[in-house]
């Protein structure tokens, strides 16, 4: 009956630590998640005005754009407007995430006014393995996305990366982290281009 007892009395402060110990976790998630939202959309927009230099600001579309992932999971999409200083557009950004090599990869994509080439990208999260799938930072394969065709891309492993066109060279020994990037892009630029068609953003002289 003691050895009962005893149990008892240890599941008992194991249960409640683990309470306590959870509630402070949401208690600390809740007060940082402001700040860390924030600076994250600091630093999105820094990101964009880089890959847009004629940008002078940047607002999000109002309207709703949501792109459908694997799986049926639909995502909500922030897109922005990015206005130079007459007050003209100059192009459009969003963020576009997905599963890379080692964890989550989260960009921000920008292309023209018009959206039909793409401006390039900048990565926002990304935690690839250093020294080859962290490549994907790099200007080698970066480079070749800027003034890339805004539809479906396919990723080669020969070719010449100077090359403006659809085919993007994959960085050696990070095929993986090429693919994902990739994958992501075409996922988010397409189905984001279509939504913005039919609500007239684009396409139709705005």
């Amino acid at each position: 009956m003691s050895k009962i007892k005893y149990f008892i009395e240890q599941s008992w402060l194991l249960v409640t630590a683990s309470f306590c110990f959870g509630l402070l976790i949401a208690v600390t998630d809740a007060a940082l998640s402001p700040r860390i939202r924030e600076n994250k959309e600091t630093k999105l927009n820094r990101l964009t005005a880089d890959l847009l230099p004629e940008a002078k600001r940047v607002v999000e579309v109002e309207e709703e754009i949501e792109v459908k992932l694997a799986g049926g999971k639909k995502e909500r999409v922030k897109v922005y407007k990015a206005v130079s200083e007459a007050g003209e557009c100059v192009g459009w950004s969003f963020n576009a995430g997905g599963q890379g090599f080692a964890d989550k990869i989260e960009l921000v994509v920008a292309v023209d006014k018009n959206f039909e080439k793409i401006a390039g990208f900048n990565v926002l999260v990304s935690n690839e393995t250093p020294g080859f799938g962290d490549r994907i930072k790099s200007s080698y394969y970066r480079s070749q996305f800027v003034g890339a065709p805004a539809e479906k891309l396919q990723l080669v492993k020969t070719g010449d990366p100077k090359k403006i066109d659809s085919e993007i060279v994959s960085i050696t020994g990070a095929t993986v982290s090429s693919e994902a990037v990739i994958g992501i892009i075409n996922t988010f630029l397409i189905r984001i281009k279509e939504q913005m068609q039919q609500k007239e953003l684009i396409g139709n002289g705005k």
